[in-house]
């Protein structure tokens, strides 16, 4: 689809997705059944963040396994704050999430009885992760967008990035506030388009791009996140950031993550002087949670003065290896590392936000009709700390209930009407110092690293807080005056996120699950303890 020149008619469907991960592709494919559906993405469709998934899927499919151990391993990865009834149900509907990617193409590894081939990774007390060797995004995003590209019924914008979210407030009409579309940019030409809809969701990812190291692909600069804080959507927990223990450590590898999936198959953490290390930090040891794990290998790393630990799984049989992970096999070979006989060298690397858009059971923000799943989102099943693997899961589950409700909702919805305005860029001219995008943007994702990284205390905060306010009005006197692109839009995505982060951070007086600060190491009550709530000042 090639979208009408500015400013004349409106792109309108009946429901707008933002992003192409499994969250956005199973919802777009749901819904598009009885509704016409245009899909934005801000890169090539393939290049969310589900497709550099290595581990897998977690879900109950085994008679080894029951729905109340899976529902016990969540709550005791989540240090107290996940909520116990959205827990249950998004476990509870595991099996039917795994059938449902069946049904649409996904392939998922099998054993010699024709059974799935189970991992398991860290927190998981059963074999319980589904997967397609050591690249199951990938194969989900290959069979979903496929369906997706050959559907009547869904239009797919690859190279479109969304600048903000239509509401009710921002265009002035009475009721309470809802969402009407977007603002997007094509990126190609340079111009911005409303996008009108009935029904918004949101399926753009996290937000790893706002720390120095980082697993995540450079797609995940929050701009989900920023666009619903901006709008008026409750945000969540943004403290709680979790950092993968295990990214490659190497000068020519980019955040290539070494899946959870080599711990759960035997990996052991090793010091340089190859001493496996985890036994005193957790009775699970290399199979402890992600959150444990970081920060052991932060204080070895701090203690021993070296770059790296190794995670070392040579004991394995290397024709083994090769099959079972050959992504990761071949990456390694490219740098000169061969895993079957070599350790392999890894530290943490933000990968995953627990925290960020408020949703209920039906994956609706307090924005109406804006709806949203994925890792966007802050739903209550992950708590302080996700479980490995759940992440896939919670997509499907979300993503199925909000296109339930969508489809309940529409045919009451109102045709789309009302007076919002046509993108206006005013007096903004094109920037001759594009040095101030990437000036700012290694200054925030430097500071974010070193003072709200893995372990944080109260002055780190305080300095991290005073840095990204200077920023912010940098960047928002730039974003005023100059034509818009994407890496200005990310900019500006990205120091938003920074804020939420440092605000959560400085609420939460205890340290708990991904968030620890030396000032108050300590747990505080269970019964007591709550979720790190903002809202724009400007929300109604």
């Amino acid at each position: 689809m090639s979208p009408p020149a500015n400013g004349s008619k409106p792109n309108d469907a009946d429901v707008l997705v933002l992003g192409s991960g499994i969250a956005g592709l199973f919802y777009a494919l749901r819904v598009a059944a009885h509704a016409r559906v245009v899909l934005v993405t801000k890169k090539q469709a393939a290049q969310a963040a589900t497709n550099f998934a290595q581990g897998g899927i977690a879900a109950v499919v085994s008679g080894d396994d029951t729905v109340e151990d899976h529902i016990r391993d969540t709550l005791e990865a989540g240090a107290g704050l996940c909520r116990e009834e959205i827990v249950r149900f998004v476990i509870e509907r595991g099996a039917d999430a795994i059938a449902s990617l069946l049904e649409l193409g996904v392939e998922f590894d099998r054993d010699a009885e024709g059974g799935f081939a189970l991992g398991r990774e860290g927190g998981h007390k059963r074999r319980r992760v589904l997967h397609h060797r050591d690249a199951t995004g990938r194969e989900i995003e290959r069979a979903l967008l496929a369906r997706a590209r050959a559907h009547p019924n869904i239009t797919l914008l690859e190279d479109f990035m969304a600048v903000d979210l239509l509401t009710s407030r921002r265009a002035g009409l009475p009721g309470p506030n809802r969402a009407l579309g977007a603002y997007v940019l094509d990126s190609h030409r340079g111009t911005v388009h409303r996008f009108r809809a009935r029904a918004t969701f949101l399926a753009t990812g996290g937000a790893g791009k706002v720390y120095l190291y980082t697993s995540n692909p450079d797609i995940a600069s929050g701009d989900g996140i920023a666009m619903a804080y901006r709008a008026g959507a409750s945000v969540a927990n943004m403290e709680f950031i979790q950092f993968h223990p295990t990214c490659l450590f190497h000068s020519q590898a980019k955040s290539f993550l070494i899946s959870e999936a080599v711990r759960g198959e035997g990996g052991v953490l090793r010091n340089a002087a190859g001493e496996a290390f985890m036994a005193p930090y957790h009775p699970m040891a290399d199979l402890a949670p992600r959150d444990v794990v970081a920060r052991a290998i932060d204080t070895e790393l701090k203690r021993t003065g070296e770059d790296s630990v190794f995670l070392d799984i040579t004991q394995r049989e290397a024709g083994w290896l090769r099959e079972r992970f050959p992504t990761i096999h071949q990456r390694c070979l490219e740098l000169g590392i061969d895993l079957t006989r070599d350790p392999i060298p890894v530290v943490p690397a933000a990968h995953y936000c627990c925290g960020g858009v408020v949703t209920d059971m039906r994956g609706e923000t307090d924005v109406v009709n804006l709806f949203a799943a994925g890792e966007v989102t802050c739903t209550g099943l992950h708590g302080a700390n996700r479980l490995a693997s759940n992440s896939l899961l919670e997509g499907v589950v979300f993503a199925e209930a909000a296109a339930t409700e969508t489809l309940t909702r529409l045919p009451d919805l109102p045709a789309i009407d009302g007076p919002i305005a046509a993108w206006h860029e005013g007096a903004a001219t094109e920037s001759s110092e594009a040095v101030v995008i990437t000036q700012n943007w290694d200054e925030i994702r430097r500071f974010m690293w070193n003072y709200v990284g893995i372990v944080r205390t109260d002055k780190r905060l305080a300095r991290a807080q005073r840095r990204i306010v200077l920023l912010r009005d940098e960047i928002t006197e730039y974003y005023w005056n100059f034509r818009i692109t994407p890496p200005l839009l990310e900019l500006r995505n990205l120091a938003t996120v920074a804020r939420l982060v440092i605000s959560c951070a400085s609420q939460r007086k205890e340290s708990r699950g991904l968030h620890y600060t030396l000032d108050h190491p300590g747990r505080g009550d269970d019964e007591l303890a709550e979720d790190t709530l903002i809202r724009h000042p400007d929300a109604l």
